[in-house]
Parts: structure tokens; C-alpha cells; sequence
């Protein structure tokens, strides 16, 4: 039994999942809601198993490694806390909390912005260098049995093109509601 909603992998996304079409939708939009629910959906499902890897070979969790790597990628290995928020895939609330467990696992460590005592910066430490470099292994050998093992390196040639193209044209701070449906 569904609760009316897509999620069973039967119904279409976001269209009840008994009685009649939608008379209003047409194909094209229907593959714009399903490539948008399986998106969804393979993130759901991958993120708990490429974590549970990580978790067990004794690595960093994936939220950690996100901001292990955004920081080494930078600058002097750090950002301000704004900067890192915009690069992860958390939330900023998420990244100010990931941060402090950092910090606490002497992995990452928190400075104060001297030009600006409003902000602070969160840097890379050698332990948290190392950390992230003992990850990767494990990590990418996650990616590849989790995702590489469903799909031929053209097909995620083509998932890579796609998405690209997506993240190049949206962006990363969605402007504020205009008072839509639930403004």
C-alpha cells in the first residue's frame, strides 16, 4: 500500500499512485519528473552505502570528507565558514557543526577572520590532511562498486556531462520565496 505519493518505485513521481493521469502533463514533463525523482532517489541510496564503506574501513564520515576535501582544495587550506557552506553538500548549519567536530578530532581547526571579527575561517589541519588522504582510497573504491558497478564508464561519462551541465546553471544560493504555494 502507498501513502498516495510516489516512493514505491511504481508510480510516477509525484503523481497519486492510483486513479487517472494527470490530463495536463505531457511526456516531456513526466522525464523531467522522473530524471528529478531518480536523482533523488540514487541519492538516497548510494550516499547510506559509500558511508557505511567509509564507516567500515574506519575512515572520517562522508560529511567530514566533504569538508576535508573543499578545504584542502583551498586557498592556504581554508575558507571562511560562508565560502565552505557554499562548496559542501550541507546545509551551513551542517557545516558549522561538521567544523566543530573537526575541530574536536584536531582534523580542522577554527580562526578568526582578522580584517573581518564578524566571520571566521575553518582550516585544514596536517591530521586532517592526512585523514582525508587515507579516505580517498576506500571512498573511491566505494564510488566505483556502488555506482561504477551499475552503470559503463560512457554511461557515467554521460551522468557526468549531464549533471555538470545542471550545477553549471543553477544556482548556489536560490533566491528568496516569492510567496508560491507555501510562501
Amino acid at each position: 500500500m502507498t501513502d498516495g505519493l510516489a516512493g514505491s518505485g511504481t508510480a510516477q513521481a509525484g503523481t497519486p499512485a492510483e486513479g487517472p493521469a494527470d490530463p495536463g502533463r505531457t511526456r516531456d514533463a513526466d522525464a523531467v519528473v522522473d530524471a528529478w525523482r531518480g536523482l533523488l532517489v540514487a541519492h538516497s541510496r548510494l550516499v547510506p552505502v559509500v558511508e557505511a564503506d567509509l564507516r567500515a574501513a574506519g575512515q572520517v564520515p562522508l560529511s567530514w570528507y566533504d569538508v576535508l576535501l573543499e578545504l584542502n582544495a583551498a586557498p592556504d587550506l581554508r575558507l571562511r565558514m560562508s565560502e565552505l557552506g557554499q562548496r559542501t553538500v550541507l546545509s551551513r548549519t551542517r557545516v558549522s557543526r561538521v567544523v566543530d567536530e573537526l575541530a574536536a578530532a584536531g582534523l580542522a581547526e577554527r580562526q578568526p577572520d582578522q580584517a573581518d571579527g564578524r566571520s571566521n575561517f575553518a582550516v585544514l589541519t596536517p591530521r586532517g590532511k592526512e585523514a582525508l588522504r587515507r579516505a580517498w582510497p576506500v571512498y573511491r573504491q566505494a564510488i566505483h562498486r556502488h555506482l561504477g558497478g551499475r552503470l559503463t564508464t560512457e554511461q557515467c561519462r554521460e551522468l557526468a556531462a549531464l549533471l555538470g551541465q545542471v550545477i553549471a546553471k543553477v544556482e548556489i544560493d536560490p533566491p528568496a520565496r516569492s510567496g508560491g504555494v507555501f510562501g
